[in-house]
């Protein structure tokens, strides 16, 4: 299926591993050329060689951190004068930490805002004038399936990655009508360095690491932990042209574990 992304530009941040390079490997087998950011420069520089050199497209690596309102500007700014413009932008942030609401600080609450929602809302903005120019704009958000079910000690996940949930319903209303679609998928249990962090609390409470992987399968309905590809096809489908009557989703990529109809 040809999704028509062939010769498009897309930003995907937090890609140097993970989902967020999922993503960009997805977009780049498609044909989009692909700038991509994350903190560690080396390890963005070897994930951007990688993918470049396996689908012949360009990829930009501009290393940043999305905290900084002026890296996300650069990373913005790089990706248009490279391209000619901006039509997809993938927001990603590196998982918050395991903590329950009673072992929450004050400090981390502010420092995962800002990570978590403010990152959304400033790419945006830095994407927006290109977007618009695109005619047929994509803004694809990484949450987590925590948006549909809170998931166990993770309370800075369960709620400010649902302020992105709302933020993106709104914009898929105030720029459908600029030809720009927003969603947001939703992983549940992927093969990542996220989850590697929720494993190592199971394993300090008790549990074996293959207990707790084990038992994840067991829940889920297709019987087996996601891999980064599974959200990655997802991503370069809602980018591409098959999806464009599709605006204001949250889609789970979860195997079919989250229980409800909704």
């Amino acid at each position: 299926m040809d999704l028509g992304l062939k010769g498009r530009s897309a930003v995907v941040m937090a890609a140097s591993k993970g989902l967020g390079k999922a993503a960009a490997r997805a977009l780049a087998a498609e044909g989009c050329r692909v700038a991509i950011s994350a903190r560690h420069a080396e390890t963005l520089t070897a994930a951007a060689r990688e993918i470049e050199q396996q689908y012949g497209v360009e990829v930009v690596p501009v290393a940043g951190d999305v905290r900084n309102p002026r890296d996300i500007q650069t990373l913005i700014d790089s990706a248009a004068r490279e391209f000619g413009g901006v039509d997809i932008l993938v927001t990603n942030a590196g998982g918050p930490p395991v903590r329950t609401f009673e072992d929450s600080t004050d400090e981390e609450w502010r420092e995962w805002y800002d990570i978590t929602f403010l990152s959304v809302v400033r790419s945006v903005r830095a994407a927006l004038p290109h977007l618009k120019k695109s005619g047929r704009g994509r803004i694809i958000n990484i949450t987590s399936s925590s948006v549909k079910a809170p998931i166990e000690s993770l309370v800075y996940s369960n709620a400010l990655r649902l302020a992105v949930v709302g933020l993106a319903k709104t914009l898929s209303r105030e720029l459908g009508p600029h030809g720009i679609t927003v969603h947001n998928v939703a992983p549940g249990y992927h093969l990542t360095d996220g989850l590697e962090r929720i494993i190592v609390n199971k394993m300090q409470q008790g549990l074996r690491r293959e207990q707790v992987l084990e038992s994840w399968s067991r829940s889920i309905p297709v019987g087996r932990i996601g891999r980064p590809e599974d959200l990655g096809a997802l991503i370069a489908w809602l980018a591409g042209d098959q999806a464009s009557y599709l605006n204001g989703t949250t889609i789970p990529v979860d195997g079919g574990l989250y229980p409800g109809v909704m």
